[in-house]
């Protein structure tokens, strides 16, 4: 069955996940207990009607590639070096894996991203309850 063209988007959306070594919901906590950076990327208006991430560190998306880059005065100090994991968190997972993959292109190459963001990660702990 023909689904017609493919959109720019989705092939950009593709690329950027090739790159990665994405995060299923339920190892997000792994993760943490491993030493990763869990970033939250999700504008104020999700999380206050959402909530919030545990242990993740909120940084606005427009500003996250200065917080993070280690070469960057303005970085924070939980960022030591290049090598540091971090699991960037959008609400859905689409807006994550480019964020994830334009860090790969400044240097943070084992950063990645949540799939299917705080929505996936909710109904998983959800589940689990």
């Amino acid at each position: 069955m023909d689904t017609g063209p493919v959109s720019a988007i989705d092939v950009l959306l593709a690329a950027a996940r090739a790159g990665l070594d994405r995060v299923r919901p339920e190892d997000l906590a792994g993760e943490l207990a491993a030493g990763a950076l869990i970033v939250d990327i999700r504008p104020v208006e999700q999380r206050s009607r959402d909530g919030h991430l545990d242990g993740a560190v909120v940084i606005d998306r427009n500003v996250l590639e200065w917080r993070l880059d280690p070469t960057c005065p303005h970085h924070l100090p939980q960022i030591t070096d290049a090598n540091q994991r971090i699991v960037v968190v959008c609400n859905e997972g689409y807006g994550s894996s480019l964020a994830a993959a334009t860090l790969h292109r400044i240097g943070l190459h084992r950063s990645t991203d949540l799939m299917g963001g705080f929505q996936a990660w909710r109904a998983d702990a959800d589940r689990a309850v």
